[in-house]
């Protein structure tokens, strides 16, 4: 059976319907590249998609090693490249909630985020830059 059944609406827009549970997403081509931009990108799905694999990931490693990641936010940017048309580089900003974490919690937290499957599907041209804010500390991965 099929993951994902994708439809094209016309005028660049596309509805995808997760097969499993009947959810859909509506996506459109930017502004930059002939859309309306009124809806996620194609590839801002893909820099979605790695924020959120990094994120459940994370949880998962947070439960098993028995602590908490509520309230972690990501900021992400897509940076896209010409000749061709392609995503150059996702930024992923971490902002950890305030709390205190162990030096071994940190290392948990960032070896599951940069190993999540997404992360590691994605072509190595394709640069991830990550850090994470853990109170006042910047950490760079």
């Amino acid at each position: 059976m099929a993951t994902v059944e994708t439809l094209y609406l016309g005028e660049l827009r596309t509805l995808a319907k997760h097969v499993q549970t009947g959810i859909e997403i509506i996506t459109d081509a930017p502004l930059d590249n002939q859309g309306r931009g009124e809806a996620f990108s194609p590839s801002d799905l893909l820099a979605a998609s790695l924020g959120s694999c990094m994120l459940t990931i994370m949880g998962i490693a947070a439960r098993t090693h028995h602590f908490s990641i509520d309230g972690t936010r990501i900021e992400i940017t897509k940076v896209m490249a010409a000749n061709p048309r392609r995503v150059a580089e996702v930024n992923i900003h971490f902002t950890m909630p305030a709390q205190t974490f162990t030096e071994h919690q940190k290392k948990i937290i960032q070896l599951a985020a940069t190993t999540c499957p997404v992360a590691l599907s994605i072509h190595p041209d394709i640069k991830q830059k990550t850090d994470f804010l853990f109170n006042d500390e910047r950490v760079e991965v």
